[in-house]
This record gives structure tokens, C-alpha cells and sequence, in this order.
């Protein structure tokens, strides 16, 4: 549902969404090398990539354009987003997800079910992707069966990739020694940061732009300090301020996100200030809706 300021900004859809829609996706420096490193390793079937990031720097949202953007033709692809799995749960997800029969009871018959399939598409020449996400919540049960999952190979390549994502927190579940097998056969590892303050600007720019209307509303300055101050340059905390922002801005009738706006939506999303939005909106709505300023 798009947000109430959007018709008032012009705006076709909400542009500071939390939900991962890779049509949004705005390709800062560090993005562009994490793309490039899960290309890269789909291209050299390098078997394990890991990919980490703090929470909201945008993993998934990347992993989704990455999967989106490989060619179907040569490519087959699955994602796992359901951390609360056992290992022949994972095994019945993969191959449902590969479209192959997932229903048996026995680990063995769902990985000859899979080997067979990735034989097929080897020799039809195509390369077989498999992305978990949210991978640092896996049991360690489960990370060793992806390893087993791996070990399906010919005498020269690997038969499918493997892209295990998550925050920080999976660098010390795979550094565990009961899974030092799993973490020596991880050939590609990339570290997503957040944004810097420049990025953070064009970023704002960019998703208002694919919103609809790019200068429909602009942020100042002294706004895009305290919302680069609050969010460090994390996406999601710079879509959760921006949208409070817009908000605001709404209910005084400005298309300008000043200093003082901005500083209000940090302190109500930081739960500082549980009153003076709510406030604000009553005595505009009672009022009527606000007017487009030319």
C-alpha cells in the first residue's frame, strides 16, 4: 500500500520501502564489488562464496537482482530463506525448489534425485546456483549437509554453486572446528559495509527518482547529515528515517526535508518522540489533506 505522502509528492509508489525489491536496488561501490565477487564465482564455479553484512546493508536485495539477472537459459536457480530448517528438511526445500521430486523420507534418495539433476544440467551446459540466506541462523547439522550437498561433483568441475549469506555472525559459526571442511571449500568471501555519506545522498535520489518523481521532494543539507548521522549508512535505517521523513514533511505542506524534519523522524524512530507526529496528523486530517505547492 503506498505510504499517504505519496500523492501529495507525486510519488507512484512508496520509496522508502523495507521490503527487499531489487527494481530498487541502488548500486553503491560496495555493491558493485559484491555483485562482481558472485559473478565471478558463478562463472569459475568456485563451489562456496560467502557473502556478510551487518543487518539492512542490503544482502538480500542484492541476491535477488544477482539471481534475477542470471541468464535462465544457462543458468538454474534456488533460494533458501528459512534459517529454521533440519538437514533433510533443507534437502526436501532444495529439491522442491529445483522442482524435483522432494517428498522421500531418506537423505539418500533426495540426493540421487539432486546428483542426477545436476548431471543433466551439466551436460546441458548450464551451471546450478543455490543462495541460503540468513545462513548464520543454520544448525551446524545443517551447514554440514550443504557440504555434503557440495561434494556432488565431476573429476573437473563442480556441479552446483553455493552462496551462503547472512550477518557478521556466520564468519564465527563457520569458524567453528566441526566445520573447518565447510569453511576450507569457501573460495570467494566478501564483507558488504554500508554506505558513505556521498553514496547515502545518491541513494535517497535514486529511489525517489524510481519512485516516480525525483525532485518532487527534496532533503536538505543539514537533513541528509542527521540522516546519514542516525543510519551510519545502512539502507533499511535510511528507508526507516527518509520515510518518517517524507511524513513530516507532509504534514506541514514542504517539499523540502529541512534539518529540524529530519532530526524530529530520528528522534520518533528511535522511539524518542511518540507524540509529536501523531499530533501533527490529527490537526492536518482534521483540516483537510494537504495541497500540491507549486
Amino acid at each position: 500500500m503506498p505510504a499517504m505522502y505519496c500523492e501529495f509528492y507525486g510519488f507512484r509508489e512508496s520509496p522508502f520501502t523495507i521490503t527487499p525489491n531489487p527494481r530498487f536496488l541502488f548500486m553503491s561501490e560496495q555493491h558493485r564489488e559484491a555483485y562482481a565477487h558472485l559473478i565471478y564465482a558463478v562463472d569459475n564455479r568456485a563451489g562456496f562464496v560467502e557473502l556478510t553484512g551487518e543487518v539492512g546493508t542490503g544482502k538480500t536485495t542484492l541476491l535477488r537482482t544477482f539471481l534475477n539477472r542470471l541468464d535462465q537459459e544457462g543458468h538454474r536457480t534456488a533460494l533458501i530463506f528459512n534459517p529454521c530448517l533440519s538437514d533433510l528438511e533443507l534437502l526436501k526445500s532444495v529439491n522442491r525448489e529445483f522442482g524435483l521430486a522432494w517428498e522421500s523420507e531418506s537423505r539418500v534418495e533426495l540426493l540421487q534425485v539432486l546428483n542426477a539433476f545436476l548431471l543433466e544440467q551439466k551436460q546441458a551446459g548450464r551451471s546450478v546456483v543455490l543462495v541460503m540466506d540468513e545462513a548464520q541462523n543454520l544448525p551446524i547439522e545443517v551447514l554440514e549437509q550443504i557440504r555434503l550437498i557440495s561434494n556432488l561433483e565431476t573429476e573437473t568441475d563442480k556441479l552446483i554453486q553455493i552462496v551462503l549469506s547472512g550477518q557478521p555472525e556466520l564468519l564465527s559459526v563457520l569458524g567453528r572446528k566441526e566445520l573447518r571442511q565447510l569453511n576450507q571449500r569457501i573460495t570467494v568471501r566478501y564483507h558488504l559495509l554500508p554506505m558513505d555519506f556521498e553514496s547515502t545522498h545518491s541513494y535517497i535520489d535514486h529511489r525517489m527518482e524510481l519512485a516516480g518523481c525525483y525532485r518532487a521532494a527534496e532533503f536538505s543539507k543539514a537533513a541528509m547529515k542527521h540522516i546519514y548521522r542516525f543510519s551510519g549508512g545502512v539502507p533499511r535505517l535510511v528507508n526507516v528515517v527518509c520515510d518518517r521523513a517524507l511524513l513530516i514533511g507532509f504534514t506541514e505542506e514542504a517539499r523540502t526535508i529541512t534539518g529540524s524534519m529530519a532530526a524530529q523522524a530520528v528522534a520518533e524512530v528511535g522511539g524518542r518522540s511518540p507524540y509529536g507526529l501523531a499530533a501533527q496528523m490529527m490537526r492536518r486530517l482534521t483540516g483537510g489533506l494537504p495541497r500540491w505547492r507549486s
